[in-house]
């Protein structure tokens, strides 16, 4: 009998050869929102987080959660955040019960919990807009971090009581800080305001002997090297504007890819035979010596028959090919 979908992930993160390649569909992974942290999606209307940030999701963005436009918490000048930005007392919070029921309904024999958070430089947008934050990073110094140790505190604290209850069986943690063609900010700047709080992170997960996840969309593979420095054992989506041939080289299965296909590019594609061979080029690129997940996804309206036909060809290549890829080669 196959091994569970949970184990065979955790043995690509490990950096072993897993049985069978992992795919980002397989059901590895549990799904269970945290609603003391920044939320993942908001389908039913605006989400007021914690830390009093409104976000709102959108029909044509799969309902991704994003903050409220027009809502600047800190207007123009973030020296009154101390008045404006407050983590939420939790003294007297059922920790235990608040866990218990997220973990309802899970079978942890075959699905794998992942504890998130850390998303610092996203938070700190979230309260004073884009622009704003990466001037006050050359203006106000001091202040971004006065505010990124506060808010540490409450991820942290967050961070140790879902742990200590869910018992994950990995760490991931978060921060969106590059667009298609470069990060933000420099990587000095990286090192100053945000790693030593991504740090945090992974020094609490490497203490307890839980492997570390890392989502970063965008051109950022500048900070490759300082995440598994950290301790990262993997890293999602992986786009495609990054060198992930030569990060693969680099790296090996010491860093997991759980990505690397170009959706947007082949969401273009009409010729089904292209799109097949580009699948399985896919496949045998990044599945040598492990380290890889199977993520490739084919986007479009449902009842599109060209989207439904690509979501067929993915389905087909990864059940008929990679999936037993490290049996067959």
């Amino acid at each position: 009998m196959a091994i569970s979908p949970k184990d065979n992930y955790l043995m690509m993160l490990r950096g072993e050869i897993p049985e069978y390649m992992p795919s980002f569909s397989d059901g590895h992974s549990a799904m269970w929102n945290e609603e003391l942290l920044t939320p993942v999606s908001a389908p039913n209307g605006p989400i007021v987080t914690s830390l009093g940030v409104t976000y709102v999701g959108a029909a044509h963005m799969m309902n991704g959660a994003m903050p409220a436009p027009g809502k600047n918490l800190l207007g123009e000048d973030i020296r009154n955040w101390r008045d404006v930005i407050h983590a939420p007392d939790l003294s007297h919070f059922d920790w235990e019960g608040y866990y218990k029921k997220k973990l309802e309904g899970i079978d942890r024999s075959q699905q794998m919990i992942s504890i998130g958070g850390g998303d610092y430089f996203l938070t700190l947008v979230s309260f004073m807009g884009f622009e704003n934050l990466l001037l006050n990073l050359y203006e106000e110094p001091d202040e971004i971090k006065a505010m990124l140790e506060y808010v540490s505190k409450f991820y942290m604290l967050v961070l140790e009581k879902s742990t200590y209850y869910m018992q994950p069986d990995e760490i991931s943690f978060m921060d969106d800080d590059s667009s298609e063609r470069a990060p933000f900010y420099s990587l000095e700047m990286y090192r100053e305001f945000f790693k030593p709080y991504h740090k945090l992170h992974c020094d609490f997960a490497l203490e307890r002997g839980l492997p570390i996840e890392h989502h970063d969309c965008g051109k950022c593979e500048i900070f490759i090297p300082d995440w598994v420095e950290m301790g990262v054992n993997g890293w999602n989506p992986a786009q495609t504007m990054n060198d992930l041939k030569g990060i693969k080289k680099t790296y090996g299965n010491k860093l997991a890819i759980a990505g690397g296909w170009d959706m947007i590019k082949m969401d273009k594609c009409t010729d089904m035979e292209a799109y097949r061979a580009a699948l399985i080029d896919y496949v045998d690129t990044f599945a040598p010596g492990g380290g890889f997940c199977f993520m490739a996804m084919a986007g479009g309206e449902p009842g599109d028959p060209i989207a439904d036909q690509r979501r067929a060809i993915v389905n087909d290549v990864y059940e008929n090919y990679a999936k037993n890829w490290y049996k067959t080669h």
